[in-house]
């Protein structure tokens, strides 16, 4: 009996997923800056990133969760240097935070021009470690701290981001 080579990928299952994932955002990323999220369907989606819907499926439910694990890789490079420096002061947090988003200008930019900006609320809620289940006070405090972030956030992205984290620092109170 003759046997036959196994066509088999040289990719293993994380590097095919890896593969599916950034195809999967450059590809969203692109056809964002052409129309709304609204408009973008999971076919063309798929087909611009050449994968298979199942492919989307494995990885997300809808199209705004490409877009969350995206913030949240580009938040992975701060976020590191919060929790590396622990009781960090507002000014010194929001120093972080608003470099961040000035390093990253273009994709905010991208998400404020197609409305997105609603998405980075419970990433910031998750970093400022706001749980449900928390004991009263540490819920409202964590609460606090993440709107009191979230709002100056939405606040800089509507005011087109031209004020520098610098600028922003300087309206803390001391």
């Amino acid at each position: 009996m003759e046997q036959r080579a196994k066509n088999v990928s040289p990719f293993s299952n994380e590097s095919r997923n890896a593969y599916v994932v950034e195809h999967l955002t450059s590809s969203m990323l692109a056809l964002l800056k052409e129309k709304p999220i609204g408009e973008i369907s999971i076919s063309e989606l798929c087909g611009m990133a050449g994968v298979g819907r199942t492919s989307f499926y494995r990885n997300y439910k809808e199209k705004e969760d490409i877009i969350k694990a995206h913030i949240e890789h580009l938040f992975q490079d701060w976020v590191s240097k919060w929790k590396e420096a622990p009781g960090l002061s507002v000014r010194e947090t929001v120093r972080i935070v608003f470099s961040h988003f000035e390093a990253n200008r273009e994709f905010y930019a991208l998400l404020n021009e197609r409305g997105l900006v609603y998405l980075l609320k419970d990433i910031i809620l998750d970093l400022c470690g706001f749980d449900p289940d928390q004991e009263m006070p540490a819920a409202y405090s964590s609460a606090y701290a993440a709107f009191f972030l979230y709002g100056w956030i939405e606040v800089w992205f509507r005011r087109g981001m031209r004020d520098s984290a610098e600028e922003l620092i300087a309206y803390l109170p001391r």
